[in-house]
């Protein structure tokens, strides 16, 4: 009974936070690339325009839900929540904090702590192309239809980089639990100073991963599905008010595990260096460990908006190559040279 009032409370906090932090990231990316682009951005909407987000989400709350008469009724209404409830189930098994002491009870600040947690996220990130595809193909719109393809194609090349990319990593580490990944990071140094991070262990590994995490996530330079000057917004163009709402949601969604991912993977996860000890349990340790994760996580997302802002789009030949001739050899080399190494040294 305690274990499900646990995992009841840790779900609606994780939930309530993400729902959160994906509304102010849309904030965030408005600013952003106001200060860019030397704008002023959303400030009429309360103080410094901090309300703006709850402002759009009535807006979208309160639009007029239209459905075209031409499309397929049942897997048009399917395909919004099919891509925003992987992109929200990815987080469960992200451990946010190592772990708190709170009424004499030890709290893991993970929501589900699998074995096989890696697996876990790579098969969810596969599943978020099926709504992309089952929005386009349902709207009946050529524009549409062209963008559930692009992105049918794109995630089928750069999850192949994405796995492979990780190997080394899981390789090294011998687990596939994410939170074991994270405290080995925290357990070894390198060079006697550096904390024992995947990144510079793995950097090659590093560079890949977030490259295909960019084209999991549809960000520019990898937007291709939706490019509005070409398909006028791609797969969920006949979509409005809430179900366009949650395609929305979906891809900042997706950006926030992704963010989060990389953080864990390859920063440490909640390991805050030379500041917090990795094993003490107090409530301002544990509290620490949580904002040290908040912060590279955090960094990781503002990258996903510098980037939007600053790069222009790749051609579709572009993305495809990059993702067939330059980041799927990187990653089968990254994966012998991690095994040599390993070899070598054991």
């Amino acid at each position: 009974m305690d274990f499900a009032i646990e995992s009841t409370v840790k779900i609606v906090v994780v939930f309530g936070g993400l729902m959160g932090a994906v509304a102010y990231l849309v904030l965030a990316e408005r600013k952003i690339s106001a200060y860019i682009q030397n704008r002023l951005g959303p400030n009429r909407v309360g103080p410094w325009g901090l309300l703006q987000p709850i402002a759009d989400g009535l807006k979208f709350l309160f639009k007029e839900d239209v459905i075209p008469r031409h499309v397929n009724r049942f897997v048009y209404l399917a395909a919004p929540p099919a891509i925003l409830v992987p992109a929200l189930m990815g987080f469960a098994i992200v451990p946010f904090g190592d772990s708190i002491t709170l009424w004499g009870r030890e709290i893991r600040l993970q929501i589900a702590d699998v074995n096989i947690g890696v697996l876990y996220l790579l098969a969810l990130a596969s599943l978020g192309v099926y709504g992309v595809v089952l929005g386009g193909w349902a709207s009946n719109n050529k524009y549409a239809l062209l963008g559930g393809l692009r992105a049918s194609a794109q995630m089928i090349s750069y999850e192949l980089a994405l796995g492979l990319s990780l190997i080394g990593v899981l390789m090294a580490a011998g687990t596939l639990q994410l939170d074991e990944i994270v405290r080995q990071q925290s357990e070894r140094t390198l060079f006697g100073f550096l904390p024992g991070w995947n990144v510079f262990t793995q950097p090659l590994g590093f560079v890949l991963f977030t490259a295909a995490a960019f084209a999991e996530s549809n960000r520019l330079p990898f937007d291709l599905p939706e490019s509005e000057q070409e398909l006028v917004a791609g797969y969920h163009a006949e979509y409005s008010s809430m179900k366009f709402a949650m395609f929305f949601m979906a891809e900042y969604a997706h950006m926030i595990t992704a963010s989060a991912v990389i953080a864990t993977l390859f920063f440490g996860g909640w390991h805050m260096p030379w500041l917090v000890d990795p094993g003490s349990t107090s409530l301002g340790a544990s509290l620490l460990k949580v904002l040290a994760f908040l912060v590279k996580t955090g960094f990781f997302m503002f990258l996903f908006l510098w980037v939007r802002w600053t790069l222009p789009r790749f051609r579709y030949d572009q993305v495809m190559w990059l993702g067939w001739k330059v980041l799927l050899p990187l990653a089968l080399l990254n994966v012998f040279l991690t095994g040599l190494y390993l070899t070598l040294t054991n």
